[in-house]
């Protein structure tokens, strides 16, 4: 249950960073000490959170609580109606950016803040296999 108020919880939602948050960080450190470089900065469909232009490889670090994880993803009580909205709104936008990415020559790779948490190692290797 939330125990802050409506102000409260507005404030904190207002202060989540929309990058450079812990999972990019820790997944970008993990690349880099594997050797491979990257962009960060692209002006591409969706604002990718990692690039390899050369390899035209776009990767989004998806936020579990933001984009809906069907594992650990969870919508709040207080003002649920506008959460569940505001995630379908999030999933639709991920698809469509999907779609224009690939369609433009690009391959997608995203993967959940659960996994990078949790199996970084995997997920670095996955990233590997797509860009050697």
């Amino acid at each position: 249950m939330d125990n802050k108020s409506k102000e409260e919880r507005s404030k904190n939602m207002a202060a989540v960073k929309n990058r450079d948050t812990d999972i990019e960080l820790r997944l970008r450190r993990a690349l880099w000490r594997e050797g491979l470089r990257y962009r960060i900065s692209s002006e591409l469909p969706g604002r990718p959170d990692i690039v390899f232009p050369g390899k035209k490889v776009a990767v989004f670090c998806d936020g579990c609580f933001w984009h809906g994880c069907p594992k650990c993803g969870e919508v709040p009580e207080q003002n649920k109606e506008f959460w569940v909205k505001k995630v379908e709104r999030n999933t639709e936008r991920d698809r469509q950016v999907n779609e224009e990415l690939t369609g433009m020559g690009w391959k997608v790779l995203r993967y959940w803040g659960c996994e990078i948490k949790h199996e970084l190692g995997e997920v670095v290797q996955d990233i590997k296999r797509h860009v050697q």
